[in-house]
C-alpha cells in the first residue's frame, strides 16, 4: 500500500508553527434524516407491484455497478474523491464527499457536461483520510461496514481513515473548536493527491439563514418540461446555463441586509452534477454556500426519495443543525416548492421568516409550445401564516420582499 502523502498544513499567517494543533479532530459517522427512507417511502409498505418494480430497478442497478466497476478496473482507473462543500458551527462540522473511479490524471470537481457526470462509477468502501486546515480527523467505526449497520460497541475503534458506504458517499460530523469563516478540508485516498473543498463555519448565534432551490429559481432548467429539463441537465454545455433574471441581485441585497446569513442551495439534481452547479453559483455572482443535492443510487435508502421528500428531509436537518436560526425560503412554483415550504412553516412555527416564490412563465412550464393554459401545471400559492412573496424575476421579488425583511431587522 502506498504511503499517503503528508496533508497540507495551515498557512503561516493563520497560525504559528508553535501553536499548531497536533491532537487529531474527533469525527463520527452520522445517520441523518436523509440517509434512510422515511416510513411511508420504505419498500415494505408499498403495494406488491411497486415493490416488484423497485426490486427490479435495484437489481438492475447492482448489475450495472458490477459490470462498470469491472470495466474501469481493466482500464486501470483508481478511486478518487469528489469533495463537496461542508458546513457547521464553531463546535462541529458536517463533511460530505464521494469516492468514485476515474482515470489517473482526472481532476476532481472539473466542470463536465451532465451526461458524463451521470455516468460516474462509485467506488464503495474506500478509505479516505481527511483534514481540516491541515489537522487530521480521527474517525470511529461503530458498525461492521457502513453507516446503516447496527452499532457494535466491540468495534468502537479509532482510525485515521473513514470508509465510504456502498454508494461511495461519506457523511461525517467532526467535533472541534473552529473560528467562524471559510476553512479548507482536504481528502486523500491511496495513490491520489489530496483534493480540497470549502467548509463554511457559521457562528452559532447567527439569526437568519437562506434556503434556496436551484432549478428554475436561480438557474433556468425548465424542470416542469421533461424534455427541456433532460436536455439542460445532460447535454447543455455547463458554461451556457442561464441564470434567472435578477435573482443574483436579490440574493446579494439579502446579503447586504444580513451579512452573516448563510446560503444553503437545495436541489433535486443528483450529486453527480454538483461541480456544475457550484461553478454556476460562483460564475454568476450568487453568494457561495453548501449544496444539498439528491443521491440517485437506489440501494442505501431502499429507493430514491421523491423530490418533495428530499427537500423536506434536508430542511428538517438544517432546522436541527441550527435551532436558533430563522430561515428565508426561496423557490419557484414549478416543482411544488410552495406546498413544500408551507409544510416546513407549519412543522416549525416561528422558524420561517419569509417565503419567496419565483413564478415560471407559460413557456418555461410547457417548453416552446407553452401557452397561458400551461400555468395550470404550476403550484398555487398556499395559505400560510408566513408572508409569501411572488414575482417572475428577482427584481419583482425585491419590490415586496426586501421592504418586509427590512422591517424585520428593525423589530
Amino acid at each position: 500500500m502506498t504511503e499517503p502523502q503528508p496533508l497540507p498544513q495551515r498557512e503561516p499567517d493563520s497560525i504559528s508553527e508553535d501553536d499548531m494543533q497536533t491532537v487529531p479532530i474527533p469525527a463520527r459517522k452520522v445517520v441523518t434524516t436523509f440517509d434512510a427512507a422515511s416510513k411511508h417511502e420504505r419498500i415494505e409498505v408499498k403495494p406488491p407491484l411497486t415493490r416488484l418494480f423497485r426490486r427490479t430497478i435495484t437489481r438492475a442497478f447492482n448489475k450495472w455497478v458490477t459490470f462498470s466497476t469491472s470495466m474501469v478496473l481493466n482500464l486501470n482507473w483508481y478511486p478518487r474523491v469528489e469533495p463537496y462543500v461542508g458546513y457547521g458551527t464553531e463546535h462541529y462540522s458536517r463533511l460530505i464527499c464521494r469516492t468514485v473511479y476515474g482515470p489517473f490524471k482526472r481532476q476532481a470537481g472539473r466542470l463536465t457536461r451532465g451526461i458524463r457526470a451521470m455516468l460516474t462509477i462509485p467506488s464503495p468502501h474506500t478509505k479516505v483520510r481527511i483534514a481540516i486546515d491541515g489537522v487530521p480527523l480521527e474517525t470511529v467505526q461503530v458498525g461492521a461496514s457502513e453507516v446503516h449497520d447496527e452499532v457494535d460497541a466491540q468495534r468502537n475503534v479509532s482510525s485515521e481513515f473513514a470508509a465510504s458506504d456502498s454508494a461511495g458517499y461519506l457523511d461525517l460530523v467532526a467535533e472541534h473548536s473552529l473560528e467562524p469563516g471559510v476553512h479548507d478540508v482536504s481528502y486523500k485516498v491511496r495513490s491520489r493527491k489530496p483534493v480540497t473543498a470549502n467548509l463554511f463555519t457559521i457562528p452559532s448565534g447567527t439569526k437568519v439563514g437562506v434556503i434556496s432551490d436551484v432549478d428554475d429559481t436561480i438557474m433556468v432548467t425548465q424542470a416542469p418540461s421533461l424534455m427541456k429539463a433532460a436536455y439542460n441537465l445532460l447535454l447543455l454545455d455547463p458554461k451556457k446555463k442561464m441564470p434567472v433574471a435578477g435573482m443574483n441581485l436579490l440574493f446579494n441585497r439579502i446579503v447586504d441586509m444580513f451579512p452573516d446569513a448563510p446560503f444553503f442551495y437545495l436541489s433535486t439534481s443528483p450529486w453527480n452534477v454538483e461541480s456544475s452547479i457550484r461553478h454556476f453559483i460562483a460564475n454568476h455572482g450568487f453568494p457561495e454556500g453548501p449544496l444539498l443535492l439528491r443521491d440517485l443510487d437506489p440501494r442505501p435508502k431502499t429507493f430514491i426519495p421523491s423530490g418533495v421528500q428530499h427537500k423536506l428531509e434536508y430542511a428538517e436537518q438544517l432546522m436541527a443543525d441550527f435551532p436558533d436560526m430563522k430561515f428565508i425560503l426561496i423557490g419557484d412554483d414549478g416543482q411544488r416548492d410552495p406546498t413544500t415550504y408551507a409544510t416546513i412553516a407549519r412543522r416549525y412555527p416561528g422558524r420561517v421568516l419569509a417565503i419567496g416564490i419565483r413564478q415560471l412563465s407559460p413557456r418555461e412550464v410547457a417548453g416552446n409550445l407553452g401557452t397561458v393554459a400551461g400555468r395550470a401545471v404550476t403550484q398555487p400559492i398556499p395559505v400560510t401564516d408566513v408572508p409569501v412573496f411572488t414575482g417572475t424575476t428577482g427584481s419583482n421579488l425585491m419590490k415586496t420582499m426586501l421592504p418586509f425583511l427590512k422591517q424585520q431587522m428593525d423589530v
